[in-house]
Formats: structure tokens, sequence, C-alpha cells
């Protein structure tokens, strides 16, 4: 009586043990590593920056901003583009390069239509 009482025991600290383990693992993997917390008003040059997304501030992520990604792949958290001009500027000049080079067709020979 006294063994089937201490593996009940056990039984139930290992169940409450993992399932406190598996809550805190799935808590991490909800997307909120990649929000910014903060922003910066710091300019960013223009030649570092590669594309960027916005941040709306709604549901994990909870502050408005832009998010700019630069050419070694860093993240940069600016304000969002309506408080701040300069950040509307860089957003244009980004989309301005894309648009003037847009995605080339693979070169090769050229097959004769018959």
């Amino acid at each position: 009586m006294m063994f089937s009482n201490t593996l009940t025991l056990w039984t139930g600290a290992l169940l409450i043990l993992s399932v406190s383990l598996w809550s805190c693992t799935t808590a991490h993997n909800d997307g909120a590593a990649d929000c910014c917390l903060t922003t910066s008003n710091r300019r960013i040059p223009k030649k570092v920056v590669t594309s960027f997304t916005i941040q709306t501030g709604d549901g994990a992520c909870s502050i408005p901003a832009t998010i700019f990604i630069t050419k070694k792949n860093l993240k940069l958290c600016a304000p969002f583009p309506s408080e701040n001009n300069w950040v509307s500027k860089l957003i244009d000049h980004i989309l301005a390069g894309t648009l003037k080079n847009p995605p080339q067709k693979p070169r090769g020979k050229k097959q004769r239509q018959q």
C-alpha cells in the first residue's frame, strides 16, 4: 500500500513537470521574438537597407513599427511611417528601387520558333 502511494505521488509530480515544460516551450514559439519592442528615431542610411515590413501593433506585437532589413540581414526597428517623415522617405526609396529593377528573365540561348 505504501508503494502505490509513493508511485502515485511520483507519477503526479512527473505529469505536472511535463505539462509545465510543454507549456513553456509552446509559449516561446508564438512568434513574439520577431516583434519590435521599442523603436529608434535614429536615421538609417539608404545604402544599407534592402527591404522592410510593417508591424501594426495588433496581436502578439504590441507597438506599431517599421522593421527595416539590412544587407547583413539585421532587423532595425523604426517608428511607424505616419509618425516620422524620414521613415516614409526611406520606404519610398526602397519601393522605387524595386520598381526600377524588376526581376530579370533567365538569359540563355534563344530558341527559334517554327
